[in-house]
């Protein structure tokens, strides 16, 4: 079984062209294109110039009333060079440094922005998350906690958040931590973190999703949070109420197949309400840096799936027919709602074959019907 947290050098031996990594960074920053389509987009086309070719047909095809053009080329030049004359670079899923524990995740991001030590992503990381507004003594505690796991050899990944992030980063500068931003890599937030990104720059790594210059919205800290628990053998929540987002990132990390650790709390005390669920849950009672080594000693990626490169068949590989019966699209939009439902159950509930299905579904996400989320999910959208 692959170890997916202890790579040298990532996974492929062929790294794509330059021109290739800015058809890549086209397609992801296109109109209604998420990971999962991007893969299958790239995987049916032979790569991501042709992909980017298909885009208005396929949207047409899906019931889009305007034009879907594509992310233009002279914008994602002027990002790339503006990325690579802040000192960072992008890396694909198709290169060898990009770390095998996040492409083993199901909406893995195709393209990410990074600047400082690459070599972080393929060691064994710890993620660490928690109350902006958090205690002194949690701030304390996670501060301990995160320098223990370094003398350990965990890599700490966090977000860069006030409160818990900033005290996880802090205690494991001197290892070695990944900070997580939900903006484009440039765009610091909170302001307050300032000093604090330098550090992470020049001591340790800084990934980005999002566009160079883009400032963080709300959409896009889940987005990040499924990053820090992607890249992670398992996430601790310190402090977080039951509202956090903490608690979400905890929610992707157990969807991930990653282990949930806990720092138990005072039942008055509000931020102690997400961790002591979560330990009612099933979570892992955290009371030191041993808690968590003892929980990870015979963790070696058995609960995730294998990694793959994006334009291998997906699992199941699945084909796209070129043409979909006609009423296919109409029929399958009927059964969906704005209650996510798993590919699966609408499979089972029309008499269409898988590849009719997915292709259809690629049709309507990129008409902006529907929604593809984690765990092989369908959102309805509506009409534009």
């Amino acid at each position: 079984m692959t170890d997916l947290f202890n790579q040298p050098d990532g996974r492929r031996d062929a790294p794509l062209t330059e021109t290739e990594k800015l058809a890549w960074l086209q397609l992801f920053r296109s109109e209604n294109i998420g990971p999962i389509t991007f893969y299958r987009l790239v995987e049916y086309y032979g790569g991501a110039e042709n992909a980017l070719k298909a885009l208005p047909e396929l949207a047409k095809r899906g019931g889009r009333k305007k034009p879907l053009i594509a992310a233009k080329y002279e914008t994602i030049e002027r990002e790339y060079d503006a990325l690579m004359n802040f000192g960072g670079r992008i890396i694909t899923a198709a290169c060898p440094e990009y770390p095998l524990a996040l492409s083993a995740i199901d909406d893995a991001p195709p393209v990410i922005s990074v600047i400082g030590d690459v070599s972080l992503m393929h060691k064994s990381c710890i993620g660490i998350v928690g109350a902006r507004n958090a205690s002194i003594n949690g701030k304390k505690f996670t501060a301990r906690l995160a320098e223990d796991l370094g003398k350990r050899k965990q890599v700490i990944v966090s977000g860069l958040a006030r409160g818990i992030d900033t005290a996880a980063h802090q205690g494991a500068l001197s290892s070695g931590t990944i900070a997580v931003i939900a903006g484009g890599i440039n765009v610091i937030y909170p302001e307050e973190n300032t000093g604090l990104y330098e550090q992470v720059k020049e001591q340790g790594l800084i990934i980005a999703e999002s566009p160079f210059d883009q400032k963080p919205f709300a959409q896009s800290f889940p987005k990040r949070n499924r990053i820090v628990s992607g890249l992670s053998k398992g996430v601790v929540v310190v402090e977080a109420t039951k509202r956090s987002g903490s608690l979400i990132t905890a929610r992707m990390a157990g969807e991930q197949g990653r282990d949930i650790y806990a720092i138990p709390g005072h039942p008055m005390d509000p931020r102690a309400a997400g961790p002591n669920h979560l330990i009612r849950e099933g979570a892992t009672l955290v009371r030191s840096c041993e808690d968590i080594m003892e929980g990870m000693m015979d963790f070696s990626g058995h609960a995730m799936r294998e990694p793959y490169p994006p334009f291998i068949p997906l699992h199941p590989p699945v084909d796209i027919v070129a043409d979909p019966p006609e009423n296919a699209h109409d029929e399958i939009m009927d059964k969906l709602s704005f209650t996510p439902i798993s590919v699966d159950v609408l499979l089972r509930s029309c008499h269409f074959n898988i590849s009719v299905l997915q292709t259809v579904l690629l049709d309507l996400e990129l008409a902006g019907r529907i929604k593809r989320l984690p765990g092989n999910r369908i959102q309805l959208l509506g009409d534009e």
